[in-house]
């Protein structure tokens, strides 16, 4: 899926439920680290992006639940960015569990940027570095 490093990790027990597994809303919380790991490795780290006013508002999340992640399970997310207009983007992810290999869940996200006061933003006109590193990204993904 893509070029980027998977984002990796372990299930830690806060995170489980009743039935011993991991929690379903815990999955969109990596997809959240992996998102922010992700656009680190593309060259818009949202320690910079964020200082220079720039938010990415989450749109829409889709999720697949195929195979449960239990507590000290170690998985990793692999991540992918599949469109990037300028303003919006979207990736997918695959939640996979080290030891088995089995894929715990599928999932895409949709977002878009905007200024702090949420006014989108066209990254070509106004940050074109930001916006050549994301096309290149999206050429790779």
């Amino acid at each position: 899926m893509g070029y980027f490093r998977p984002y990796r990790r372990k299930a830690y027990y806060y995170e489980t439920d009743r039935m011993d597994i991991v929690h379903h809303s815990n999955y969109v919380r990596w997809l959240e680290e992996a998102r922010i790991d992700l656009m680190e490795q593309a060259g818009c780290p949202f320690s910079v992006t964020e200082k220079m006013g720039i938010v990415s508002p989450v749109l829409k999340v889709e999720t697949e639940y195929r195979y449960p992640v239990r507590f000290g399970d170690e998985f990793e997310v692999r991540s992918r960015l599949i469109s990037f207009n300028g303003c919006k983007f979207s990736l997918e992810y695959e939640i996979v569990d080290l030891t088995t290999g089995q894929i715990s869940c599928l999932a895409k996200s949709s977002h878009c940027f905007t200024d702090t006061e949420l006014r989108p933003i066209r990254l070509k006109k106004r940050f074109p570095e930001l916006y050549e590193n994301l096309m290149k990204a999206a050429e790779n993904g």
